[in-house]
């Protein structure tokens, strides 16, 4: 499939493009007029290929997703260039700097926000709040606040579910945002907005036993994890 033509202008928007992830989805729709999310994980190596089109679209370059068929006949996601007109008039996310997350341990210590456990500083990722889609360049790089410290499991899961919420894709309502559990698991009032309620736990190290022993207590009974660990919480 051929890409439309570009315009000067949009090409050179994308020539500007510099971070490897993004320069690798923009190059690959230039050639290609597309890009599913197989040739994502199998050419270039990226297992969240939501991720990477994300990276593409906090560059200012819009980017639409629809619906292919993949190898095995089913139905996958693939990306191309979206309406050029709708080219976001931003200079993009830039890298977080090390100063940045250093305030960030500081405040919160070295911990994801999601699962409120401690990991390593160098496996912790910093993201905003509010996805950049919809607070673009709003949010300014001192504010502390409008940055929370993410394992890299946490990350994915983060921006999966902001890839596919209605006011990331469409709305685009800072306010939404600000009241939902991926912004402040503490204190939210909605989950990409469903009125939801989620508890992320992660087990790690020793504690590793103690989710194994849930998880045959589950099977014994022949319930799925989660079901069991609510069961036991209705006879508190």
């Amino acid at each position: 499939m051929k890409s439309k033509k570009l315009s000067p202008e949009f090409l050179k928007k994308c020539k500007s493009v510099k971070s490897k992830r993004p320069r690798t989805v923009i190059n690959h729709i230039l050639k290609h007029g597309q890009i599913t999310t197989e040739e994502l994980r199998d050419i270039y190596g990226y297992n969240h290929p939501p991720r990477a089109a994300r990276d593409v679209r906090e560059q200012g370059i819009p980017l639409e997703t629809f619906r292919v068929e993949g190898k095995d006949g089913r139905k996958i996601a693939a990306y191309r260039f979206g309406e050029f007109s709708k080219t976001r008039k931003l200079v993009g996310r830039t890298a977080f700097s090390k100063n940045l997350k250093e305030k960030l341990i500081e405040r919160y210590g070295a911990k994801c926000a999601i699962y409120l456990e401690p990991f390593p500083e160098s496996e912790l990722q910093i993201d905003h709040r509010v996805p950049y889609e919809v607070a673009g360049d709003s949010v300014s790089k001192e504010d502390v606040t409008a940055y929370m410290l993410l394992s890299p499991s946490a990350n994915r899961a983060k921006s999966w579910s902001c890839e596919h919420c209605l006011n990331g894709k469409k709305l685009r309502n800072k306010k939404i945002c600000l009241s939902c559990y991926w912004a402040f698991p503490e204190n939210y009032e909605h989950v990409t907005m469903r009125q939801v309620r989620r508890l992320d736990l992660l087990w790690q190290g020793d504690e590793v036993k103690n989710y194994e022993r849930l998880k045959h207590l589950a099977d014994d009974l022949s319930m799925d994890l989660p079901g069991f660990v609510k069961d036991v919480l209705d006879k508190l």
